[in-house]
This record gives C-alpha cells, sequence and structure tokens, in this order.
C-alpha cells in the first residue's frame, strides 16, 4: 500500500462519472463477466473484492473479509473509505445506488477517485447487482451505518440510514441469479486461491476467508508479499540463490516490483501481474523482464570470460529452473489479448527491462560465486537444449512425430474430425486389447501404454524425447510438444487416461498429468483431459447384475439383492479382468460411463503439487499424502 501515493483529495459523489445503464448486463452477461458457467460465477466474487483491493492500492483500507454464507450468498467487507454516500448533484441520486446501477459510473473514469485500480472496465459492482437474485450494500460513513437493497439490479427503496458507525467501509452481499448461472454454489477453494495472491501481491494486507457451509477459516497475511510467494512455489526445490532477488522501483507511471529465484529444476514458472490482474497472456511487463534477464546474464558471462565471445545463451537457457514474479501497477493499464489478460501498455517493456539490467546487474557483480553457478547452470541448458533439438530433427527425419506416420500400437478411429474423436490412453497391453474390441471404432481411438511413462519432473527434454511411450503419445495426438505444441493441430477433443483403480493405476495418472502440465498445458487449461471411472465392483443374483463405483454403492447393491448370502460380489482389480462388453458398458459408452474432467484451476496450486508429488522431496510427499489421502476420491488440480 506504500507503493502508490494517496489520493489528496477526497473520494466523494462529485468523483462518480456516469456512463449509461444496466440494461444489457442480463440479456448478454457473458460479454460483461466472460461465461455464466462457474467460472463466470466465481468472477462476481473477483469484482467485488477488486473494488476492495482498489482501497487499499489507495491507502485507506488494510482488511477485507469474504464470507461464504450458509444460503450460499457471498459477503465481501472491507475497512476503507465506503462507496460514497452524498447525492450526485447532476442524477440527483446517492453515489452508492449509481455505482450500483449504472454501468462506468464509479471513481475510476478520471474523476480523481483512483490513481491505480484494478477493474478492467469499472463495471464491476452493477454488473453482481444485475447478475444477482439479491444484492444489498451497507457502507459506514460520516458515523453513519447505511443500507440499501436491490432485486436484480432494481432498487427496492432509497439509500437510508438505519443506525450509527464508529467505523469506515463497505459492506456487500449477493446471491447469484439461478437464472443467468449454471450453477451458483461456490468453491471456496478457488476463491481461496485467488484471495490468496491478492494477499501476496499487497504486502500487509490482511484477507479473511471463511465458508460458514462447512466451518472453515482462514487468514491470508503475508508481510513478505511476493517475496514470500516465490519462496513458497519453491519450497520443495533446492535453489541457486540462498534468498529470492527481490526487486521495487518507483517509475515513471507506476511502480515494478519484481521477485525471482533460480532453482534446481529443468522448468520456469513465470507468473506476471498488472495492477493485481493475472496477465496469464503476457505482455509488455513480461517481454521487458525476459530481455533484460538474457541481457545481464550474456554481458556477466563475456565480461567475466566465463563465456566465450561467439557464445550467447538464448532466453529458454537462461530461465531453465527459474521462479519468478512480475507484478506492476500503473494508472492506464491496456489490456489485449483474446481473454484481456496481456498488457499492452508499451512504455512498460522499457521500463521493466530498466530496473532489471540495473538491479539484477549489482546483484550478480556482488555475488560472483552465485553468478557463476548460475551461467553453468545455463550453459549445461543449452548443451541439453541443442541435444533435444537434435533428437526432435531425428524422429522428424524419421517420421516420428509426423501425424502421418502414427504408432504402431494406435488402434485410430474412422473420423477426422478432431471435435468428435477421443482417445483413450490405456495401462498395458491386455486392457488395451479389450479396449480395441470393445470401442465404437467410429470416434474412439486406443493408445496402451506399456507400464509407467518417465517422471518427466525430474528430467530433461531431451531425454524425454527418448521415452518411446512419451513419443507414441506426442505422435498420436498430432500437436507437438513443449515450446512447439500448437493445440490447433490436436487430433482428439477428448484424452481419457483409463487406468486400473489401484494405487499403480493412480501412480501412472499422475505422471500422465505432469507431462501434459509441463509439456502440453493447453489441454488442461482448456479441459481436453478426462480420467475415466471403471467399477470396482459388479453385483449379481441370476440375470440381475448392478456395477458399483465405490464400496457404499456394493453395500446398497448387495442390501437390495438380499443381503450377501443371496448375491455374488465380484471386485475388479484392473481393467483385464473385464470382458470387452463389460468395459464398454461400464467405461467407454457415452451413455453409461462416468468421465471427471481434470481441471486446472489454480495454476499456482498445480505448480506446487505436481513439484510436490513429482520432485524430489520424499518428507513433503508423505506429509502431503497423509494429510490428503483420506480426502481423495480422484485429482482434481
Amino acid at each position: 500500500m506504500d507503493n502508490v501515493s494517496k489520493v489528496e483529495n477526497q473520494y466523494g459523489e462529485d468523483q462518480i462519472q456516469v456512463l449509461e445503464g444496466l440494461e444489457p448486463v442480463r440479456k448478454r452477461p457473458g460479454m460483461y463477466i466472460g461465461s455464466t458457467d462457474e467460472r463466470g460465477l466465481h468472477h462476481l466474487v473477483t469484482e467485488i473484492v477488486d473494488n476492495s483491493i482498489d482501497e487499499a492500492l489507495a491507502g485507506y483500507c488494510d482488511t477485507i473479509e469474504v464470507e461464504i454464507n450458509k444460503d450460499g450468498s457471498c459477503t465481501v467487507t472491507d475497512n476503507g473509505r465506503g462507496i460514497p454516500t452524498g447525492i450526485h448533484k447532476k442524477e440527483g441520486k446517492s453515489a452508492v445506488e449509481l455505482v450500483l446501477t449504472k454501468l462506468h459510473a464509479g471513481g475510476k473514469f478520471g474523476g480523481g477517485g483512483y490513481k491505480v485500480s484494478g477493474g478492467l472496465h469499472g463495471v464491476g459492482s452493477s454488473v453482481v447487482n444485475a447478475l444477482s437474485e439479491w444484492f444489498e450494500v451497507e457502507v459506514f460513513q460520516n458515523g453513519n451505518h447505511y443500507k440499501q437493497t436491490y432485486n436484480r439490479g432494481v432498487p427496492q427503496r432509497d439509500l437510508a440510514i438505519i443506525g450509527k458507525a464508529d467505523k469506515t467501509g463497505t459492506k456487500i452481499t449477493f446471491m447469484p441469479d439461478a437464472d443467468i448461472f449454471e450453477t451458483v454454489t461456490f468453491d471456496y477453494d478457488l476463491i481461496k486461491s485467488r484471495l490468496r495472491e491478492h494477499a501476496f501481491l499487497n504486502k500487509g494486507i490482511k484477507i479473511i476467508a471463511k465458508d460458514h457451509r462447512e466451518g472453515k477459516e482462514d487468514v491470508l497475511h503475508f508481510e513478505g508479499g511476493i517475496r514470500e510467494f516465490v519462496e513458497q512455489l519453491n519450497i520443495s526445490r533446492e535453489t541457486v540463490f540462498p534468498k529470492p532477488i527481490y526487486i521495487e522501483e518507483q517509475v515513471d507511471g507506476g511502480v515494478v516490483e519484481l521477485c525471482f529465484q533460480y532453482n534446481d529444476s529443468y522448468n520456469e514458472v513465470i507468473h506476471a501481474y498488472a495492477n493485481n490482474i493475472n496477465t496469464h497472456e503476457g505482455g509488455t511487463h513480461l517481454d521487458g523482464f525476459k530481455k533484460a534477464l538474457t541481457k545481464v546474464i550474456n554481458d556477466y558471462g563475456h565480461k567475466q570470460k566465463i563465456l566465450k565471445d561467439t557464445e550467447k545463451l538464448s532466453g529458454e537457457d537462461v530461465r531453465e529452473g527459474l521462479t519468478a514474479i512480475i507484478s506492476v501497477k500503473l494508472e492506464e493499464p491496456q489490456f489485449e489479448g483474446q481473454t484481456k489478460t496481456k498488457l499492452g501498455n508499451s512504455f512498460m517493456q522499457g521500463v521493466v527491462s530498466k530496473v532489471v539490467v540495473e538491479k539484477f546487474g549489482e546483484y550478480l557483480e556482488e555475488n560472483p560465486k552465485e553468478a557463476r553457478e548460475l551461467i553453468m547452470k545455463s550453459v549445461t541448458a543449452q548443451r541439453a537444449r541443442e541435444a533435444a533439438r537434435n533428437a526432435r530433427e531425428m524422429t522428424r527425419r524419421k517420421g516420428v512425430l509426423e501425424t502421418n506416420s502414427l504408432p504402431g500400437k494406435l488402434a485410430d478411429c474412422s473420423e477426422r474430425d478432431p471435435k468428435l474423436c477421443e482417445i483413450y490412453i490405456v495401462e498395458g497391453d491386455s486392457a488395451g486389447g479389450t479396449a480395441k474390441q470393445g470401442r465404437d471404432r467410429r470416434f474412439q481411438a486406443i493408445l496402451p501404454l506399456r507400464g509407467k511413462i518417465l517422471n518427466v519432473e525430474k528430467a530433461r527434454l531431451n531425454r524425454i524425447l527418448e521415452n518411446a511411450e512419451i513419443k507414441a503419445m506426442a505422435t498420436a495426438f498430432g500437436a507437438g510438444i513443449g515450446a512447439e505444441f500448437d493445440i490447433s493441430k490436436l487430433r482428439y477433443d477428448k484424452i481419457i487416461c483409463m487406468t486400473d483403480a489401484d494405487v499403480d493405476g493412480a501412480h501412472i495418472r499422475i505422471l500422465l498429468l505432469t507431462f501434459f502440465y509441463r509439456y502440453m498445458r493447453p489441454l488442461l487449461e482448456q479441459g481436453h483431459v478426462y480420467s475415466a471411472m471403471p467399477p470396482l465392483y459388479r453385483v449379481s443374483k441370476g440375470k440381475q447384475e448392478v456395477y458399483c463405483y465405490s464400496d457404499e454403492e456394493r453395500e446398497n447393491a448387495v442390501k437390495e439383492m438380499g443381503g450377501a448370502s443371496k448375491c455374488e460380489v465380484q471386485r475388479y482389480k484392473g481393467l483385464g479382468e473385464m470382458d470387452k462388453e463389460q468395459l464398454w458398458e461400464t467405461t467407454m459408452n457415452p451413455s453409461n460411463r462416468s468421465l471427471v474432467q481434470i481441471q486446472m484451476k489454480d495454476a499456482v496450486e498445480a505448480e506446487q503439487i505436481f513439484t510436490l508429488l513429482m520432485g524430489e522431496d520424499p518428507v513433503l510427499r508423505r506429509q502431503f499424502i497423509e494429510e490428503n489421502a483420506k480426502l481423495v476420491t480422484d485429482l482434481d488440480i
């Protein structure tokens, strides 16, 4: 909060500017919140919280509380200045009502209310109001407690004083409209992960998350800010530098805050933010960071004669094993890209680059031991990358990665429209054979895997490309691997992991998901990966039979058939124990089967889980398994 100077003039009704009304929101909600599915639902919470964060950025708020109430509604409370309650001279209504009933009415349109804000379009509160069955706003200001209620965006009465107050702030409670959203059930973990990001990015702010449905509460408070963010991401890694490198600079037009640290892994993890918004598609701030990092390391390596004059490390080489958080705050952010999460302000590239060149250059000069270790790590990465490039070229010449030379073990489908096709990744040749016999050849392809694939968390790309099972998958999918992965070339809309319902099967699924996450991440981000759910039991009595997917279902089936003595219970230890008809009917028939879509709801948490489960630290892995073993029925990242 000390990064941005306080606004000199007061935040009052005169700073509220009005551009248009609410009418379009309920007709076309997707235009304002992206979608009406679970993602859109949770965006409502984000919009309200962002307003409280903007108060924090302006220096007026240090505590935010977000509650999921027992009735399913959500409450967001902050101790900021409170939405202005005075009557707007031009509109003749309270500023509170204008903010909540007019699109583009707020303190973020040049009225002097905020210097820096996270709202993309400044439409947040009014859109949430329009898309809520009911909405209540309470403001604590001028010694008074104000309240106003709305139904689907329509005020039910004027803003009124309902009591006295010895504090300031805003409290908003809303119930999402079930007529608008596909689901109105909030996911506490999803909300908590976004709030955790806010707490990291705004050091010192306290965010309290509560779920009154299940009695959960988390206090998210990080005095170290993004330093702690990097440390948490690297918690199970061996690091090159003992402490993360932290840089914070006031610059013309905003603030640049960076923190990064190298570890012994082969992956780069960079999260970039602009005004607290996760810029998934990158942008000028990320470009400036990457270019400066490459320049500084090459310049230092040449100056110290660690690198030959003709040697030059690439950006990929110097970013191997890098964990970085980039957070910029600026007055007029311009967002681009398909999802409006790419920063477009051109000046920010030069600003970030200048800061990194100066500060990181100084660090390397002052820490020659760590600098040399980093450069040698980058040189090793360069050699491995060259080996991977050669391996890739070799496989191309042999036709291994070309779609017109599919792997011999693949039983492909006849349909050629990828949107209609699905591929089963099956554990073992035996189950693969049964699946090939039982499938619908028109749209279902089968690729059997022999044994467990390579743990890609512990290997560089050149070794990964040598693994037969990984080559078979990459070739079958047809979209490439790693930096060359192009999801537009994907040959199947659904990639279904079908493994035995035992520990080995679960391990194979984790290995597959780790590979997808590291080298084909768009598959997870865009929802193409599924886990098949084969039955655990078959309960039969004469010609009557029931397939059961849990112990509870088995017990209920046994009871319905008259007890254990009157029926037969078969436990399936593996897919190979089912014949082709049973496998089709229970696990592959689209009208009967159960598929679990593997969703990547939180990239930060996914990163930590994969590193923890598949990395080098057995103590942390054991602790995680002990804490979560009873909770997990299937993996949802």
